[in-house]
């Protein structure tokens, strides 16, 4: 079994290729005015660094066998050895072997950060490459070494994939994904199926939003929100949707079985934590006064040490399991999902890329127009790095969701290599005439169910339903966190409090439009350009500009729901039971205690705020900056 101690080598060792990686494109920043001489200097320089990647990637290839070693000769899993000052292998002088049962959070959290840079890396190296394509006179050279290090990209991508799944990691993610999925739909069962419903505390909500369906479903999920946070049940009046007379009972189940919103007529309006009358209602997030801690972006605090471990965007994970409960579906229409998936040859089984082009009214009022072949790019990309190590199927797949008929037939002539799985009837029924029927309902239903069940999306996330399908997506896997490629806007919800950003490395501008920040800066995120660079405001001042991604760490925002109290002890799992009390003593003392009593600041609404990877987990990257 792997050891912690030579995961972080083999961490460590990615991360050394990878700034290799860099100093071979810094070499290479060049511009049109440099004459052969230099391009020739620089390209003898690209030819060394090669090597020595080569070099890297042997040293790899013998700590892996190493590391086979080490697992054949450990057969019990309850073992707890420790080998000290071994001299067996040049590369390891203390291992330490433990019941490899499942992973630390601090080592979860420190692999996802890795992959993380590696891909800002990439989309800088990329950005910059299409730069230089215009501008170098030799475009063809700078394309050869683009190509060249995409190969390096994409077997870097496929070692972090492999080390993720050692020492079947992944199960255990999709374990504790489905039992902390599990525990989540009772809690929401117990609230929302009270005893006595003339007696219980309510919370009715009107599903009259003025927006389309994903804009509506996420106004429900708010509700469900404000419902677990303040210990009430949720009950959804949904008898005037705009969509369907019929009401949400249509198509889905409802989320109360024993109580009815029809019956409270029009209760007052919340009016904060204090309130103490038994039915009230909630108006739309937007106007919402005054806001909880416990609005989007937070997650309970009862579940976040378990989903700071298993997740890359612990809120997500919570918000998909709102989702997939407000949204079970009526047998009658499981029935018909299952008959429309035979029908388009969905096979869950396969490779399938999910695709959702959003046109029409979104188009130069809400979001850009984005052409097919720039969803198309990040489609080749996927199966490119795929291809790297596995021979797949010549025939791509991709399951396609639009409200523009035309792009089926466009895909068709410009990307023949690839199966276009989807309806074209439901594009024509998402059309703004049809758009508020029963047929348009079915189709975007139905749309959200594929993509939300596709191995990785490409799409905008200014749309609510390709948010919906990723959030959707998170309740299917360990952690699928990074299956997407957005065009345009990073993860957001609705009238959310904030999201923030706690800056790892310190940045001094190189150009006017950056920001300056120091270690321990909190950055208000506005979004990411997705070429090395997101655009934030230095919290505290009037700053606002660019910043190197990969320099902020993601921060999660915690709140109090006091719901999942009556269930701690199906919360705590064994590590946190037998080592909650050493824990507490060693952060107390440790850097990380230090550092998480300074970070575990409050925003302006009383939100906790807590870094998702702690300075002392990235010493690698400090070390090569500093070399």
């Amino acid at each position: 079994m792997m050891t912690k101690i030579v995961k972080a080598k083999y961490i460590a060792l990615t991360l050394l290729g990878v700034w290799v990686l860099s100093m071979i494109y810094m070499s290479f920043s060049m511009t049109a005015n440099q004459d052969a001489k230099n391009f020739q200097l620089k390209e003898d320089l690209l030819t060394r660094a090669l090597s020595e990647i080569d070099r890297l990637k042997q040293t790899n290839r013998e700590l892996t066998e190493y590391i086979e070693k080490t697992r054949q000769n450990v057969n019990d899993h309850n073992v707890n050895v420790v080998l000290d000052r071994s001299t067996n292998h040049p590369v390891e002088k203390s291992i330490k072997i433990v019941r490899a049962l499942k992973p630390s959070k601090e080592h979860e959290m420190c692999a996802r950060q890795v992959k993380n840079d590696v891909d800002e890396l990439w989309y800088y190296i990329r950005d910059q490459f299409q730069k230089l394509k215009t501008e170098f006179h030799n475009s063809e050279k700078v394309e050869k070494i683009r190509k060249n290090l995409f190969q390096y990209y994409s077997v870097i991508v496929n070692d972090l994939k492999s080390l993720g799944e050692a020492d079947a990691a992944d199960a255990w993610r999709l374990k504790e994904s489905k039992e902390l999925g599990q525990l989540v739909q009772k809690v929401i069962h117990k609230l929302q199926n009270p005893k006595d419903c003339s007696t219980s505390r309510l919370l009715v909500c009107n599903l009259n939003k003025g927006c389309g369906f994903g804009c509506q479903v996420h106004h429900v999920v708010y509700c469900m929100i404000m419902s677990m946070g303040s210990n009430r049940t949720f009950v959804l009046n949904a008898k005037s949707w705009r969509y369907l007379n019929d009401g949400w009972g249509k198509f889905f189940i409802p989320p109360s079985t024993a109580c009815d919103a029809v019956n409270y007529g029009e209760p007052p309006f919340w009016k904060g934590e204090e309130d103490t009358t038994r039915v009230i209602q909630l108006p739309i997030i937007d106007t919402l006064n005054p806001r909880p801690n416990y609005l989007p972006l937070s997650i309970p605090t009862q579940l976040s040490e378990r989903l700071k471990r298993l997740h890359g965007d612990p809120f997500v994970w919570w918000v998909g399991q709102l989702m997939k409960y407000l949204m079970r579906p009526q047998p009658t229409f499981q029935m018909d999902i299952d008959d429309v998936a035979k029908d388009l040859g969905f096979d869950e089984g396969e490779v399938t890329v999910g695709v959702h082009i959003r046109r029409t009214d979104k188009v130069a009022t809400e979001a850009a127009f984005h052409s097919l072949d720039e969803y198309m790019a990040h489609v080749d990309t996927y199966f490119d790095v795929l291809d790297t190590i596995a021979a797949y199927p010549k025939k791509r797949s991709i399951y396609l969701a639009t409200d523009e008929p035309s792009v089926f037939q466009e895909v068709a002539q410009k990307y023949p290599n690839y199966k276009v799985i989807g309806n074209k009837d439901f594009s024509q029924s998402a059309s703004l005439r049809s758009r508020y029927t029963e047929a348009s309902l079915r189709a975007v239903i139905l749309d959200v169910h594929f993509l939300s069940r596709c191995k990785y999306l490409v799409c905008t996330f200014s749309s609510q339903v390709c948010r919906m399908a990723y959030e959707l997506m998170q309740t299917m896997h360990g952690d699928a966190s990074k299956f997407f490629t957005s065009l345009d806007d990073i993860y957001y919800f609705g009238g959310q409090l904030g999201h923030s950003q706690l800056a790892r490395l310190p940045h001094s501008p190189e150009e006017p439009n950056e920001i300056s920040f120091r270690s321990g800066d909190r950055i208000g995120v506005a979004g990411n350009h997705w070429n090395g660079f997101s655009m934030g405001t230095k919290l505290g001042t009037p700053e606002r500009g660019l910043y190197p991604s990969f320099k902020t760490l993601e921060v999660v925002s915690e709140a109090d729901f006091p719901i999942f109290n009556e269930f701690k002890d199906e919360i705590e799992d064994d590590d946190m039971r037998e080592g909650g009390e050493d824990r507490r003593k060693n952060d107390a003392n440790s850097l990380e205690g230090k550092e998480m009593r300074s970070a575990n600041i409050h925003d302006s609404n009383n939100v906790q705020i807590k870094p998702m990877i702690n300075s002392h987990n990235v010493p690698p990257l400090e070390a090569m900056q500093n070399a």
